[in-house]
């Protein structure tokens, strides 16, 4: 209960860290509030307009989710077939580079051609960007498995097709859960990247689609509000998914570096 106390005081302590700044700017630069409104403008289009935004960011959030859902799955599948099967690793891997190597923004407008202006091609452009980090720490766990682990498992199984998937499945994907964690706190990051971008693309709704129009409007306040409404549920499910994985991962705690890590320095003479 403490700790949580002082995780709550912290993060309040930032909050208005962060909203005195965004004040002081505004009265350094002097900008108009067409270009940079205050906070507190914004915290009132929050309050007095949340009916309107908040169906909007409940699409958004829903395509998030989906998208990370979506992107896990894949990453996971693409990982297992990359590093058992030669020739998924032939046709998969190449593909796991191209999908990073084409901008995002250049991909965007042929979903949306392709899976028109509802929420498929929103989904699909956050599974886009969540598959490599997933796909790619995924991978790397199942590869750098204790090699002393494998050893004892080769020894104790005689089938070696069965030892293959035995060792996977009871060996290298437990050890490899950690490294997976990990890109799945960046997929968490970055899913709401997807999302906004193929709405600002073409959409009908969706925190991303409120942005776009209400810059072309010259409602600079909406859209902060929307930014700042965007930034509070991408925060809400990365804490949700960290959350989740610290129960999932019981055995990997977080450890603090002590004197012991340290280098031992030599003493003069």
């Amino acid at each position: 209960m403490t700790d949580r106390l002082s995780f709550i005081f912290r993060a309040l302590v930032t909050v208005c860290g962060l909203g005195v700044l965004w004040q002081a700017i505004v009265w350094i630069t002097q900008s108009p509030p067409y270009i940079l409104p205050g906070p507190l403008p914004v915290l009132r289009v929050i309050a007095t307009r949340m009916d309107f935004l908040a169906p909007h960011a409940a699409v958004t959030v829903t395509e998030i989710l989906l998208g990370l859902l979506l992107g896990t799955i894949l990453g996971v599948t693409s990982a297992i077939l990359i590093h058992q099967l030669r020739p998924a690793r032939r046709w998969l891997f190449p593909l796991l580079v191209i999908s990073q190597a084409i901008p995002v923004f250049a991909i965007a407008p042929v979903l949306v051609l392709w899976l028109g202006y509802g929420m498929a091609s929103k989904v699909a452009m956050a599974t886009l960007i969540i598959y490599f980090p997933v796909t790619a720490s995924f991978m790397d766990g199942l590869r750098r498995t204790e090699s002393g682990w494998l050893d004892l498992a080769t020894t104790m199984i005689d089938d070696e097709r069965r030892c293959t998937w035995a060792v996977l499945w009871h060996i290298r994907i437990p050890a490899a859960l950690p490294a997976l964690a990990s890109g799945l706190r960046v997929a968490a990051a970055v899913a709401p990247i997807g999302a906004v971008v193929g709405e600002w693309v073409g959409a009908s709704a969706g925190l991303g689609y409120v942005m776009l129009h209400a810059n072309g409007r010259m409602q600079i306040d909406l859209m902060f509000a929307a930014l700042i409404v965007l930034s509070l549920f991408a925060l809400a499910i990365y804490s949700a998914v960290d959350g989740l994985l610290r129960r999932a991962l019981p055995w990997q705690p977080d450890s603090a570096p002590t004197d012991t890590d340290m280098p031992a320095r030599s003493k003069p003479s």
